[in-house]
C-alpha cells in the first residue's frame, strides 16, 4: 500500500502523468463495449499497445461531418475512413500515444506556459489552427463537440449568431485539467478559468456541474486529503448527485457488475463521472490496478481514465505510476512538468 505523504510538486507531477497514462493505456480498446471482443483482440491490457483494425464496436460507419467550407475542414485525409465499418477510431496512433482530447489538453499546457496565464481568445486561435492544419494529429475520429464547434464557428465568421448545443460527454472534463493544476494555489481562479475553458467546446449546465464536482474533489486531494475524504466532503456549490453514491457498499461488488448495472461504461457524464469516482474510491491505495481495471471495462475508458488518473496521481504523486508507464509515454510532458515542479516558484 502506498503511503499518502508526497509534497505538492510530486502530487502535481503525479496528476499530470496520471491523466496522460490512463488515456494512452486505454487508447487501443477505447469505446469497446463488447468486453469479450476486447479481451479476444487485446487480452488483459496492462501495458501500452498499438491499436488494430477492425474495431468491432466502431460507429464511424454512421458518423457524419460535412464542413461548411474549406476553412472548417477538420477531417483532412481521415475523411476517407468515415462511413466505413470496422475502422478503429485511433488506427494510426502508436503505443503510448495520447488521443485527440488529451492532445488538446497538451495544447493548453503550451498556451499556459507562453505567458503564465490563460487567455481564451488566444487559446481558441491555437485550437482552430491545430484542428484545421493537416498532420497536427493522427486520430481518425473527431468527437461531436469539435464538429459542432466548427459548424458554429463558420456561422459566426459570417457575422451571424451561433452557439453549439449543450454537451454531456465526460471527454470535456479532460480538457481543463492543466488549468486546475497550473492554478492549484488559486482554487477560486482555477475553477473560474476551468469553467470558461470547458464552455468553449462543452457548454451547458450538466457539464458545468460535473466539472465543479470533479475540480473541487481534485483540489481537495491536491490539498492533502485522500480520495475518499474528498468525495465525502460536503462543499458549498459542489453538485452532490455526482458524488452522492454508496461507494463504500459498492466496493464489495464486482467491478463489471457496478460498471454495467449501477453506472455505465458509456461516455455520458452523468454516469461516467460517478463510475470514475467509484474506481478512485475502491482503488485509492492501488493506482496501478485502478487504471488496469478502468481500461479493461471498455467504453469511454480513455476520458474516464484521465479523470481517474489525475485524482490518483494527485493523491500519491509520481511514484503511483510504474516506470514502464512513465517511460512508455510517446511524448512526455517535460516542459509543463518542469514548470509545475519548480520548487523556487512553488515556494515564492
Amino acid at each position: 500500500m502506498l503511503k499518502h505523504t508526497p509534497e505538492i510538486s510530486a502530487r502535481l507531477s503525479g496528476a499530470v502523468y496520471g491523466f496522460l497514462i490512463a488515456d494512452a493505456l486505454s487508447m487501443p480498446v477505447h469505446w469497446y463495449y463488447d468486453r469479450l471482443s476486447l479481451h479476444k483482440d487485446y487480452g488483459l491490457v496492462r501495458d501500452y499497445q498499438q491499436p488494430r483494425n477492425p474495431h468491432p464496436d466502431s460507429i464511424l460507419w454512421r458518423s457524419r461531418y460535412r464542413p461548411a467550407g474549406p476553412e472548417a475542414d477538420i477531417l483532412h485525409n481521415q475523411a476517407m475512413f468515415w462511413g466505413e465499418r470496422g475502422v478503429h477510431y485511433h488506427q494510426f496512433l502508436q503505443a503510448g500515444e495520447n488521443t485527440l482530447n488529451i492532445k488538446l489538453s497538451r495544447l493548453l499546457m503550451d498556451h499556459l506556459l507562453e505567458s503564465e496565464d490563460y487567455d481564451p481568445d488566444r487559446y481558441l486561435a491555437k485550437y482552430v489552427a491545430f484542428m484545421t492544419t493537416p498532420g497536427k494529429h493522427h486520430d481518425t475520429y473527431i468527437e461531436e463537440c469539435h464538429r459542432e464547434f466548427f459548424k458554429a464557428w463558420v456561422v459566426r465568421k459570417k457575422g451571424m449568431a451561433a452557439t453549439a448545443p449543450e454537451e454531456k460527454h465526460i471527454g470535456g472534463l479532460c480538457l481543463p485539467i492543466p488549468i486546475l493544476l497550473f492554478f492549484h494555489d488559486q482554487p477560486n481562479r482555477s475553477l473560474l478559468l476551468g469553467q470558461r475553458h470547458l464552455e468553449l467546446t462543452h457548454p451547458g449546465r450538466l457539464m458545468s456541474d460535473a466539472f465543479t464536482a470533479f475540480s473541487l474533489t481534485l483540489q481537495s486531494v491536491l490539498d492533502g486529503m485522500d480520495i475518499r475524504q474528498a468525495l465525502e466532503q460536503e462543499l458549498s456549490g459542489k453538485p452532490g448527485f455526482f458524488t452522492d453514491h454508496p461507494f463504500e457498499d459498492l466496493a464489495d461488488r464486482d467491478d463489471v457488475d457496478v460498471a454495467l448495472n449501477v453506472f455505465s461504461t458509456a461516455c455520458y457524464v452523468q454516469q461516467a463521472l460517478p463510475l470514475a469516482f467509484y474506481l478512485a474510491w475502491k482503488y485509492q491505495d492501488d493506482p496501478e490496478q485502478a487504471l488496469i481495471v478502468n481500461t479493461n471495462l471498455g467504453g469511454d475508458n480513455c476520458h474516464r481514465g484521465a479523470v481517474l488518473g489525475a485524482l490518483l496521481g494527485a493523491m500519491h504523486g509520481e511514484r503511483a505510476w510504474p516506470e514502464r508507464w512513465l517511460d512508455g509515454l510517446l511524448v512526455p510532458p517535460t516542459r509543463f512538468m518542469t514548470y509545475l515542479t519548480d520548487d523556487a516558484r512553488i515556494l515564492a
